[in-house]
């Protein structure tokens, strides 16, 4: 199974690719990790989300939720991750 480390860039990476005002699952983190069939990527999910939780928190990614960032510590259901939003 994929570590932290290896989890952390491909997200770092996907979040890049799509670019500003665009988002991706975070099953596409796990299955780019894990394979196409649920056995493999299934078991990341939860690792997926505990690193993108800790990415959050440092400022370097955002989860969002009907496309509105979401507290990391607080937050239910399905996400979306993108990058953080620019203060204007």
């Amino acid at each position: 199974m994929a570590d932290d480390a290896e989890i952390e860039s491909t997200m770092l990476r996907l979040v890049a690719e799509r670019g500003p005002g665009k988002t991706c699952c975070p099953s596409e983190v796990a299955r780019a990790l894990g394979g196409l069939h649920p056995e493999g990527w299934g078991p990341l999910m939860q690792p997926v989300r505990r690193v993108a939780v800790r990415l959050t928190k440092e400022g370097r990614i955002a989860i969002l939720r009907k496309g509105k960032p979401v507290d990391p510590d607080d937050f239910r259901g399905i996400y979306r991750l993108g990058p953080v939003p620019e203060q204007g």
